[in-house]
């Protein structure tokens, strides 16, 4: 029984999603759905209008652009399987999709803490160095560190995660979350793995806190410049250019410290799902209404693509 219960569960798993009845699966369906495709516009315009505008080819605009390519790759790498889900009876996935999935995820949610990091230094640079702004972050210095990103952010997890692959599973194949989450999974071994388990808990400590620190570091420094501004215009656009990075990344960090970083959300699925939406679907959704609506160059270059 045990080895039957080991093969079958290296096969596939059973991803539970939100269970309800089948016309509330449709409904869901339809609401994520919409949501998904707003999501995919919403992050496809901002890139469109970096692209078309030349005013917006500067450093800040650059690493948006690269932050809303990230965006449209993040939800991508759980939505569309969360709506075929819906539409399934058995709501199975492959073992190898599941682990992929918890790569993707995951590497994608990394080079986004990375990309907030670097987005916060480029704030820093244009107002507490503004003299120096121009000579330090050139465009060669710009494309290093989204490149930079995106290997650390890919490089990160592979380790952990072939380590929990090469893992056996007993018993119920059945992951109550609507993606491949290391904590449901781990839950599915044959054994507890307190090592494995101490080892996740450091790496998420180390891609959370260290890049959270840097970048309230890099705004204390550029508050502190701000209050030093002499002009109230001077304090309002600086304010204006910080506040939607601001208001992205305390969304996005808020919401992944309570899932990663809080004691008892690994016993909470309800919540755990709830967090997990709202950071992966959520802010991916806000980001652009966020950066749209709190900079009036992103606006303008806005309303010409919708004037083509």
């Amino acid at each position: 029984m045990k080895t039957l219960s080991n093969s079958s569960t290296t096969t596939d798993f059973i991803l539970l999603g939100f269970p309800c009845p089948r016309e509330g699966q449709i409904l869901l369906f339809v609401i994520f759905f919409i949501v998904y495709i707003l999501i995919l516009m919403g992050n496809a315009s901002i890139i469109c209008a970096v692209y078309c505008d030349q005013r917006l080819h500067t450093p800040m605009y650059l690493l948006l652009a690269n932050f809303s390519f990230l965006e449209i790759w993040y939800v991508t790498s759980t939505v569309p399987n969360m709506l075929a889900n819906f539409l399934s009876d058995t709501k199975v996935i492959s073992f190898s999709g599941c682990f992929l999935q918890f790569y993707f995820f995951f590497s994608f949610g990394s080079t986004e803490c990375f990309f907030l990091a670097v987005m916060a230094f480029d704030r820093y640079l244009a107002i507490c160095r503004p003299l120096h702004y121009p000579s330090v972050m050139t465009r060669h210095l710009c494309n290093t560190l989204v490149i930079s990103c995106w290997v650390l952010g890919f490089l990160w997890f592979p380790v952990p995660i072939i380590i929990i692959s090469q893992m056996s599973f007993c018993g119920s194949r059945i992951i109550d979350h609507f993606l491949c989450d290391p904590g449901p999974l781990l839950a599915l071994a044959c054994s507890r793995a307190p090592l494995m388990e101490v080892f996740w808990t450091i790496i998420m400590s180390m891609l959370l806190v260290i890049p959270f620190l840097f970048i309230m570091g890099s705004y204390i420094l550029v508050l502190r410049a701000v209050f030093r501004v002499p002009s109230r215009d001077g304090q309002k656009k600086a304010f204006s250019t910080c506040g939607s990075h601001l208001t992205v990344v305390s969304l996005f960090y808020c919401s992944v410290m309570k899932m990663y970083l809080s004691p008892t959300s690994e016993h909470e699925a309800g919540m755990q799902k709830l967090v997990t939406l709202f950071y992966s679907v959520g802010t991916p959704l806000l980001n652009p209404v966020i950066y749209s609506l709190r900079n009036k160059d992103m606006k303008n270059a806005l309303q010409k693509i919708l004037r083509i």
